[in-house]
């Protein structure tokens, strides 16, 4: 069955800055929780080699969590920080490289999306901008400015354990109601000196991070930042209501030093905004001039949040607009999730026109590094 037109731009080399790709799939991060005590083994260095052998043109991992007492909401997520974590990590490197692919980390905290009774045995509390959750609860105190210093630092030191391992990019986690976007956020952040108040105000803390990771890493190393307008309690939140709006919130991270944003949303067809048939990569592109990755349900007809809602998967589905969308150049790379997870030969077989053999995505897929 063919799927979708000849997918040539998808594979055209992409050069942003030194971050030099043979096209422009990126595999989207997926949190496994497949690394028991933080540390990722060859299983998860085995499951990444897979894709970069099939032709993804930058891997971005699954979450890792930066050197922080209450950095995670799950057990078995990957930490980066510590030295078994860190040569777990630089074996995922060099498998991935030997196999021919880039690969990132992406460092996140998750901010008081973690919960207490997940982690019984650990006197580390959620923490947030103002100690509130996605639903306005309050679970902890506000952080202190002295706090939030350390937690800038610690993202520094993650991004430049990235650098010093052989990473060849770090994305920096600012979407989906964790900490970062808890700052961006006026549900989650009410605070009222410079790291509160008004849009502007509410950039500082990822402004302080993107700026100490640049510090941290040098000029010419990659950074990319994902962003997101939804929230897992409200998919219709919005960060900015209007173009007028996402520039200004664009601006000060773009100055900071990001190279590349990853606009995420649920579905990639999705206009932002009413008047245009932009995305939200679209639009971030057209506003900031830097390269752009959309990322929502590619090759699958449900959004990722349907096996939440009703434990769906996803049946195939062509990528003919998409493929349009990069003709024109709204956005410059695409982010596959499902898609590849349940695939590692996803992107070679939509290379070489095997779309009879790709693979509906499936709940169970969720339980295997495959």
């Amino acid at each position: 069955m063919k799927l979708s037109k000849v997918a040539t731009p998808l594979f055209e080399a992409f050069e942003g800055g030194n971050l030099k790709l043979e096209n422009r799939i990126v595999m989207a991060p997926m949190t496994r929780c497949f690394s028991p005590n933080g540390v990722p083994g060859p299983d998860v260095a085995g499951y990444y080699r897979r894709r970069a052998e099939n032709g993804v043109g930058l891997i971005i991992t699954e979450g890792t969590v930066i050197n922080h007492p209450a950095a995670p909401a799950d057990h078995n997520v990957p930490h980066f920080y510590g030295e078994e974590a860190l040569e777990g990590w630089a074996h995922v490197v060099r498998e991935v490289h030997e196999a021919g692919g880039k690969i990132a980390p992406q460092i996140w905290h998750t901010g008081t999306a973690r919960e207490r009774k997940k982690f019984p045995d650990s006197d580390a509390d959620p923490i947030g901008p103002s100690g509130l959750s996605l639903t306005g609860k309050q679970v902890s105190d506000p952080l202190t400015a002295e706090e939030i210093r350390g937690l800038v630092q610690s993202y520094a030191q993650a991004a430049a354990d990235a650098k010093r391992i052989g990473f060849d990019a770090v994305e920096i986690h600012g979407a989906h109601g964790y900490l970062i976007d808890q700052f961006f956020w006026e549900v989650t952040n009410k605070r009222t000196d410079e790291y509160g108040g008004d849009m502007i105000g509410r950039t500082r803390f990822a402004v302080e991070v993107i700026e100490a990771v640049r510090a941290a890493v040098g000029p010419d190393f990659p950074i990319i930042f994902r962003f997101s307008q939804w929230k897992p309690v409200d998919y219709t939140a919005k960060l900015a209501a209007t173009p007028e709006e996402l520039e200004r919130f664009l601006k000060p991270l773009s100055e900071a030093g990001v190279n590349i944003f990853h606009a995420s949303t649920r579905r990639f067809w999705e206009p932002e905004f009413e008047g245009s048939d932009l995305n939200l990569a679209g639009w971030t592109r057209k506003l900031t001039g830097k390269p752009a990755i959309t990322v929502g349900s590619v090759g699958l007809d449900s959004e990722f949040t349907s096996l939440f809602e009703s434990g769906k998967g996803g049946q195939i589905t062509g990528i003919d607009s998409l493929i349009e969308r990069i003709e024109r150049g709204e956005f410059d790379l695409v982010a596959v999730g499902r898609a590849l997870l349940n695939d590692p030969a996803w992107a070679a077989k939509i290379r070489d026109g095997r779309n009879d053999e790709l693979q509906a995505f499936t709940r169970e897929a969720l339980g295997t590094l495959s």
